[in-house]
């Protein structure tokens, strides 16, 4: 799967744009702060209808813009697909598959598979669960849509859940409704743990090679899944923590609150590994999130690294770039040293400077 093209209007710092990648490596360089990421963001935007950031639609419209538009050329299998997508400060996003509105945003996610990879989630391993969670869903959500349709019937009943909680102090007759909130919540939240039991127990036979070379022979690598409560004890613990949840108005029990825990040697690299450790991991929890995503479609994803190189010493460097030279790659950088030292071959070369993009004639290698 690749992307053909973008073309966005009115998105973020980009009154109008309009590029083509290559199938290999793309590079967009330039000083910070000119819009190198945004490029990325509306990518990853147009494939998954999230933002990595998290932002929301009316913070990604140009400033006194109403609108703004994502328009993507991608081909998966041989065949093209069209993407738009219309974002609205006031309305949700619509989006059109091959110039067919879809009803559901969740339509379009797995049409491609996008792995982005930031500074920032070099640190997914000691920073909180949620984004821990976060990564296990978006790679899920792409590549099963039985585990996208689970989880959102899950988020839909949590969040009424929470909200009847916070209901039955003012209206007690609430409360002979909840228990069917909770038969829903424990059969959805169950289809959620076992399949990210086994999204792990996959992981984990992909990372620990991957993690083994990474570390020059010296470290085993295995992730364990910490379920916040087990699948056969999910609906006794939410009658026992009934009490609890009426005092807290939230639901305390249930996997909005799973986490996964890096070993290496039985010790837990989020509370005492090295950040050396914790980043070589974060590293090896990419490169097996690619080698996954090739071995359940049997398509190579789209990787999108965000300025990401500098924050690597030179064999992580090295070791990423070896292992990402067969698929479509976009990358944002200030520099082009990394890739001089490294005589990678590039496809396409674009300057960024003030929310403009100029491409550049290079040819081979560099």
């Amino acid at each position: 799967m690749i992307i053909k093209s973008l073309e966005l209007s009115d998105f973020r710092n980009y009154n109008h744009l309009n590029i083509s990648f290559s199938e290999c490596v793309n590079i967009f360089y330039g000083d910070n702060a000119q819009g190198k990421t945004n490029i990325l963001e509306s990518v990853y935007l147009g494939g998954t209808t999230k933002s990595h950031k998290g932002s929301k639609d009316k913070d990604l419209i140009m400033i006194e813009k109403p609108e703004a538009h994502i328009r993507m050329l991608v081909e998966k299998k041989g065949f093209p697909h069209k993407i738009d997508m219309h974002l609205r400060r006031n309305k949700t996003k619509g989006i059109a598959i091959d110039g067919l509105p879809i009803k559901k945003s969740s339509q379009l996610i797995g049409l491609i598979n996008l792995i982005f990879f930031s500074p920032e989630d070099l640190s997914i391993i000691k920073n909180g669960p949620g984004e821990r969670r976060r990564f296990i869903d978006m790679e899920l959500c792409q590549l099963d849509k039985v585990y996208l349709n689970n989880l959102l019937k899950y988020n839909h009943v949590l969040n009424h859940r929470n909200h009847l909680l916070k209901q039955i102090g003012l209206q007690k007759e609430l409360l002979e409704t909840l228990s069917i909130w909770d038969e829903q919540l424990v059969y959805f939240g169950s289809q959620i743990i076992e399949r990210r039991s086994l999204f792990i127990e996959q992981l984990n036979s992909i990372i620990f090679n991957i993690h083994k070379r990474l570390s020059g022979e010296k470290e085993e690598l295995i992730i364990q899944y910490e379920p916040n409560v087990e699948k056969d004890q999910f609906y006794s613990k939410v009658n026992t923590n009934r009490n609890r949840d009426f005092i807290l108005k939230s639901t305390s029990i249930g996997p909005h609150r799973d986490d996964i825990q890096f070993l290496i040697k039985n010790i837990d690299l989020r509370k005492y590994g090295s950040q050396g450790q914790q980043r070589t991991s974060a590293l090896s929890l990419k490169l097996a999130e690619i080698e996954m995503v090739r071995q359940i479609t049997g398509e190579k994803p789209v990787l999108l690294l965000d300025d990401v190189l500098s924050e690597l010493d030179r064999n992580r460097q090295n070791y990423l770039l070896d292992n990402i030279n067969d698929i479509q790659t976009i990358i944002t950088c200030t520099g082009l040293e990394e890739f001089v030292n490294k005589r990678m071959v590039l496809d396409q070369v674009y300057k960024v400077v003030n929310g403009t993009v100029v491409k550049e004639e290079i040819g081979g290698f560099i």
